[in-house]
């Protein structure tokens, strides 16, 4: 164990080094297993707070563990330091931490950022950063109701209880099942995806016979959703720059039952005017920061501007391919405003053929917007968080 924490502390991923660890080990127990996978993620999580505790911010691993089970968890001094390796327990602080970023455990420039971006809001937005966020299915609905999908799944041993804000969300209520087995994933009846996620789709409202284009398609989990929006009609439009990702994309639409997905290796062109754009763009990625435990601390404050120029390029250039009349929704899984309002305001200064709509106007809950943006977050909507535009071009364009 020691070994995995020291790789993870120095920034190795963490799902990686434990997947290693446990091949590596495979006669340990179920118990076990889990106990490693405890350790490993939760010492990687909470490691500045157990540093405080401690008084060492560069802590070896066998002191950290320690923290962690007598000091975070309660585990008895004696038993903690027996299971960390230790000789003897070490004294720990009782004191509170002082700062946003020892409390939730955050490098201190995002802490800052957190605080600048959110107010009042950060600490419970950070609280929520430290606790995984839940498995959130989205039907298929060419191929089954929700309601449907529920009797279904309940039938394979799996409770889910519907979502609070997308029509075609089910959360997973108890253990991890493994999905991946089930005979539904592979009949494409549901798909794993976020419920922030799943609006951004809705917000596209594709409809049957249109072209839509999915500009950031990646493994194309928001082609599919878009794909049954339109009925499997049309033409459905899929780029990435990422060839093996549109490999992957094929092969889910296929499981999905979806035959009108076109996938393009290059770039589209000005000429497509499609009816509506989808530019879910790369960013930051602080939204998600709840679904890895290391996450936070493999992003150093370049993280904040890096990808600016790369986003503005993909809304320029969906701005570009969309049709007068037609709809842009760009969109991403971060909370900072450089990479969100910013693009925004850029793009419709200098393309006055736009305007800005109000996101889901008749079905999406006021609760999801903010200042007319779509905005998430864990601590709002136990959602992962994320940012959406919808743009549209004038008739005249």
């Amino acid at each position: 164990m020691s070994d995995a924490l020291t790789r993870v502390l120095s920034g190795d991923p963490a799902e990686r080094v434990l997947d290693r660890t446990l091949r590596a080990h495979r006669d340990l127990s179920r118990d076990g297993r889990q106990a490693l996978k405890e350790a490993v993620f939760n010492v990687a999580l909470w490691r500045r707070r157990l540093g405080f505790l401690l008084g060492l911010p560069d802590a070896p691993p066998s002191q950290l563990l320690f923290a962690l089970l007598h000091g975070l968890v309660g585990v008895p001094a004696p038993a903690a330091a027996a299971w960390a390796g230790l000789p003897a327990p070490v004294p720990l602080r009782t004191e509170a931490p002082p700062t946003l970023a020892v409390r939730a455990s955050l490098p201190d420039w995002l802490a800052d950022h957190f605080s600048r971006e959110l107010g009042a809001e950060a600490e419970d937005f950070c609280a929520h950063l430290n606790v995984p966020g839940p498995i959130t299915l989205r039907v298929n609905p060419a191929r089954i109701s929700r309601d449907a999908l529920a009797a279904r799944l309940a039938s394979e041993g799996v409770a889910t209880r519907p979502g609070s804000w997308s029509p075609l969300a089910l959360h997973v209520d108890g253990p991890r099942p493994n999905l991946y087995a089930l005979p539904s994933l592979r009949e494409g009846l549901f798909e794993v995806q976020d419920e922030g996620s799943q609006l951004l789709g809705l917000l596209v409202e594709a409809r049957p016979g249109e072209t839509v284009l999915d500009l950031c398609a990646g493994a194309g989990g928001k082609t599919l959703h878009l794909g049954a929006a339109m009925k499997d009609s049309g033409r459905l439009l899929a780029y990435d720059p990422d060839a093996e990702r549109l490999d992957r994309l094929q092969q889910r639409a296929s499981r999905a039952g979806l035959t009108r997905v076109q996938v393009l290796r290059t770039p589209p062109s000005a000429g497509l005017n499609a009816d509506r754009v989808l530019a879910d763009v790369p960013c930051s990625e602080l939204g998600s920061l709840r679904r890895g435990p290391d996450l936070r601390f493999r992003l150093s404050p370049e993280s904040l501007s890096q990808h600016a120029a790369v986003q503005r390029d993909i809304l320029a250039r969906a701005g570009d391919v969309v049709r007068p009349g037609g709809r842009v929704v760009y969109a991403t899984c971060t909370v900072n405003r450089a990479e969100n309002q910013d693009v925004v305001a850029d793009f419709l200064r200098s393309r006055p053929d736009f305007r800005a709509l109000t996101p889901g106007a008749g079905w999406l809950p006021d609760a999801c917007l903010q200042d007319g943006f779509l905005f998430v977050t864990p601590h709002r909507h136990g959602t992962d968080g994320f940012f959406a535009a919808v743009l549209e071009r004038s008739a005249e364009g």
